[in-house]
């Protein structure tokens, strides 16, 4: 029995509910997912993220498998469409990160602190937040800037406190390194 036809066992189990046959062809197809979902994303994380989600987006929509093509193509094409949906949101989110940063700068200027050295300290703390990974961004903004507990983070994140921990250390020694090169780019 070939790959093809083993994998086609599996989906029809997998259909019938079999979490193991599911689980089989998440073994067999991960590796070539998170290697497009890393070309499309170039961040390790969100390839991780996105690969998650298009296996489940491919449990979800099983019965709209019809076996008229690969099932590595039929999963191709959702880690596709789960990647450009992914830069949709990000092109999104930077569109509007764009936007507050602005409005910040005016509403500093219209206040006469525009030249203020903790206005110019705070643009590049946040300027370099938003080049730390989606993951350690929340959790530093969660911990740091609203005030919640590791224990708190953890929930609102959907993972362990060590998570949050580790996101945290790990966030705040990238952020330190991004400042530390700003600060020597101005000497």
């Amino acid at each position: 029995m070939g790959d093809a036809d083993e994998q086609k066992i599996w989906v029809e189990q997998s259909r019938n509910g079999d979490h193991a046959a599911f689980a089989a062809l998440i073994r067999a197809h991960q590796p070539m997912i998170h290697t497009l979902t890393f070309r499309m994303t170039g961040s390790v994380a969100d390839a991780k993220d996105l690969a998650q989600e298009t296996f489940i987006r491919a449990y979800q929509q099983l019965d709209s498998f019809n076996g008229s093509a690969k099932f590595s193509s039929w999963l191709y094409r959702i880690a596709v469409n789960a990647s450009l949906d992914w830069q949709r949101r990000e092109a999104r989110r930077s569109r509007l990160h764009d936007h507050w940063v602005q409005s910040q700068d005016a509403e500093s200027a219209e206040a006469g602190g525009g030249d203020n050295g903790l206005d110019e300290l705070s643009r590049q703390v946040q300027a370099a937040l938003m080049k730390l990974p989606e993951k350690q961004r929340a959790a530093l903004a969660l911990t740091v800037y609203a005030g919640h507990n590791h224990a708190e983070a953890a929930k609102i994140l959907g993972c362990s406190e060590t998570t949050v921990s580790w996101r945290i250390f790990s966030g705040r020694r990238k952020l330190k390194s991004l400042l530390n090169k700003k600060g020597e780019s101005h000497e």
